[in-house]
């Protein structure tokens, strides 16, 4: 059986002025002649990828495609058309990237993460909807250092992420500090396992590495605003999240290090450099 968006092994079964058909006498592809080896004769085996030409007829390609049917894999955008982009997979004719399959609105040049399906008129194209090609089989256990590519962001849950493109991941909501949008590279730590597979992702280190990066970035920034911040870690949670993208605890953890390094010193409603 020739499957369509795949990589497979088929059989010589005629040769023509045009190339070799592939297959068996009552189901073949087309392998074109410039990509037919020299030496071929009938009854050999190719490895080929079968698509579709810009004839909408399948076709067999010996080059092999940058992502296969049901899989992921981050493409660049070649350009954009009317009713949707077209991505670089690897071979002669585009992807299609159907605007309606766009989770954010993509630009020539840029990269984003898609998976390869069949679409109603038995063609392959791409979407960035990828949440049910993720695999939840990863090899990661707690504490593994992981990056991932931000698939989905729900305001009450958290951040879904592919970790390495193809494994489920989440980072909750109280995780999420800074700007993150659909389509960035994210680095962190799996804090959990679940049951299921899937990993809950955190954007920070354990408490106590991360006090150590957070009291860096706290003094920093007093010594850059001239030896003083306007504000101790009493205020509120909302200006600290602003200001440095942390929680209030984690500024009030890093502070006190500060303080018993002596480093700083709190006077007067303020943060002062020693």
């Amino acid at each position: 059986m020739i499957e369509l968006g795949k990589v497979q092994c088929l059989n010589v079964v005629k040769i023509v002025d045009f190339g070799v058909y592939l297959g068996t006498k009552d189901e073949k592809v087309l392998l074109p002649k410039k990509q037919v080896p020299s030496d071929i004769e009938a009854g050999d085996a190719l490895s080929v990828f079968v698509y579709r030409d810009s004839s909408d007829r399948l076709i067999a390609t010996t080059r092999l495609p940058k992502i296969e049917l049901g899989k992921t894999a981050v493409l660049k955008v070649s350009q954009i058309g009317k009713i949707g982009a077209f991505l670089d997979w690897g071979l002669e004719k585009d992807l299609f990237l159907p605007f309606k399959e766009q989770t954010t609105h993509v630009q020539e040049g840029d990269s984003c993460l898609v998976a390869l399906y069949i679409d109603k008129s038995n063609r392959l194209a791409a979407t960035m909807r990828v949440y049910d090609y993720l695999t939840c089989e990863s090899p990661y256990v707690k504490d593994s250092a992981v990056q991932g590519t931000v698939i989905e962001i729900n305001p009450d849950y958290g951040v879904y992420v592919a970790v390495d493109n193809q494994y489920f991941g989440m980072i909750p909501k109280n995780e999420v500090f800074g700007q993150i949008k659909i389509g960035d590279v994210v680095y962190g730590r799996v804090s959990k396992v679940r049951d299921d597979g899937k990993l809950t992702i955190s954007l920070k280190q354990k408490a106590y590495i991360q006090m150590d990066e957070d009291s860096r970035i706290i003094y920093e920034e007093i010594v850059k605003r001239g030896g003083s911040l306007p504000f101790t870690d009493k205020a509120s949670p909302d200006i600290i999240k602003a200001e440095f993208q942390m929680s209030k605890n984690a500024f009030k953890r890093a502070v006190g290090r500060l303080l018993k390094e002596g480093r700083i010193e709190i006077t007067d409603g303020c943060i002062k450099q020693k």
